[in-house]
């Protein structure tokens, strides 16, 4: 049976369960009509973007030397994100591929085509 929020004509606001054939009840505590409420919606659930290729491990110690499993879950956020990205391209990022990632460039990588410093 489903739950009804009623509100009087007094402005008293509670719940029934009941058949939705039955007649309303009147008010428990000022015993007026009664009026049915409408129902408030809940949404729930969150849009799940994967993360952009560049945050994606880049030396064999980010991917904890080759975990099978890891790797596994690497690869699917990877083509999750390139259907994003096709789908969308304004949220493609930057696609010159990667020269230099380790030592002084770990926290910025070169690419191919950024000057040297």
């Amino acid at each position: 049976m489903p739950i009804y929020d009623l509100r009087c004509q007094q402005g008293h606001r509670f719940e029934v369960i009941q058949s939705f054939t039955a007649e309303l009840p009147a008010c428990p505590v000022c015993r007026s009509r009664a009026v049915k409420l409408p129902a408030g919606c809940a949404l729930s659930g969150v849009a799940a973007v994967p993360p952009a290729h560049d945050s994606q491990p880049q030396t064999w110690r980010g991917t904890y030397h080759g975990d099978r499993g890891y790797l596994a879950e690497l690869r699917a956020q990877a083509q999750a994100r390139s259907r994003l990205e096709a789908k969308y391209p304004e949220l493609a990022a930057d696609q010159r591929p990667v020269i230099a990632h380790e030592g002084r460039y770990e926290a910025a990588p070169l690419r191919l085509g950024d000057p040297l410093e």
